[in-house]
């Protein structure tokens, strides 16, 4: 068998045509590789799909989301194989589970833009429930200045959707999905207009990539708020938060991220062209705990998902 499976519990999607919050049930989380030998094969996807109609019933599931983010070249064996194995998914759970919910994870952009994944966009949208779209991780730079960027710049994310639409995708297919995470970056050196150089990743394909930020969630990120240089600053270009500090070693570090301001303007975004609804990933970047502080900002960022 091919690809991993998982449960994802309690992910929000915001339905804004229905006007109402819906915190979507238990589903099965499908990710992995899938090798040639595998997927080209109907049989061995009939198998795959046996399988995960079996976990699904047996803990009762309401669904599955499929997670593959494997290179796919554009009309390849696997370009067509991918799009069978998500209809036949498709088929198989809506006839064995009634009322159950398939969906597939895209990339931020159709344009082959994170790690040629050359999907068929719109065959996979017309054969699944919908489409969650990953749009966070955009920051794979391929020029020649390693400087820290948004994880999810306003006006690149939009970008992706318009290309979606343009391309026959229906709003109504497609969930925004929004990170609540960051990336903290190493700077080599750190400007008066706060920008922040690191160093290439010789043995990466690209160079400049996130790779060389180490990822963070919601919470460290306002954890460490206070004893930021910077407190919290907004870069108007890219609409989005930033911070930066100085490490034991007297190292200048920057932080990007999203948070209720940035989320926001992507919610409204959302509401105006009239997308299924938005997303995050994930629930547990966030702080649970009793204190009031945690609280507040837990609140803020669920309720900066709701369309105003």
């Amino acid at each position: 068998m091919f690809g991993k499976a998982g449960i994802v519990l309690g992910v929000a999607f915001y339905l804004v045509r229905e006007e109402r919050a819906h915190i979507s049930s238990m589903v099965l989380f499908s990710e992995g590789n899938v090798s040639e030998k595998e997927i080209v094969f109907p049989a061995r996807r009939a198998a795959w799909i046996k399988q995960k109609i079996d976990i699904a019933k047996n803990q009762h599931m309401d669904g599955i989301n499929i997670d593959i983010e494997q290179r796919v070249k554009r009309k390849s064996s696997e370009y067509y194989a991918l799009t069978a194995l998500v209809k036949e998914t498709t088929e198989a759970f809506h006839k064995d589970i009634p009322g159950s919910q398939v969906t597939f994870d895209v990339s931020w952009s159709p344009e082959c833009t994170n790690h040629d994944r050359c999907y068929n966009y719109t065959g996979i949208a017309d054969s699944c429930d919908f489409v969650f779209v990953m749009s966070y991780d955009e920051g794979n730079q391929v020029g020649s200045k390693c400087i820290a960027r948004a994880n999810a710049p306003y006006n690149q994310t939009i970008s992706g959707y318009d290309s979606y639409i343009r391309m026959g995708i229906s709003p109504k297919k497609l969930v925004m999905g929004v990170p609540w995470y960051g990336y903290d970056y190493t700077c080599l050196s750190l400007s008066k207009a706060h920008v922040c150089s690191f160093a290439k990743l010789l043995s990466q394909r690209l160079p400049c990539s996130k790779a060389s930020g180490h990822q963070v969630s919601y919470k460290i990120i306002m954890n460490s708020e206070t004893n930021s240089l910077s407190g919290i600053l907004w870069d108007k270009e890219q609409k989005a938060p930033y911070l930066e500090y100085k490490d034991t070693n007297g190292t200048f570090h920057q932080v990007w991220f999203d948070d209720p301001r940035s989320i926001s303007l992507k919610t409204a975004y959302v509401k105006e062209r009239g997308l299924r609804g938005i997303g995050m990933w994930h629930a547990n970047c966030l702080d649970y705990s009793r204190g009031s502080a945690a609280q507040e900002q837990t609140k803020v960022m669920w309720e900066a998902l709701k369309p105003k």
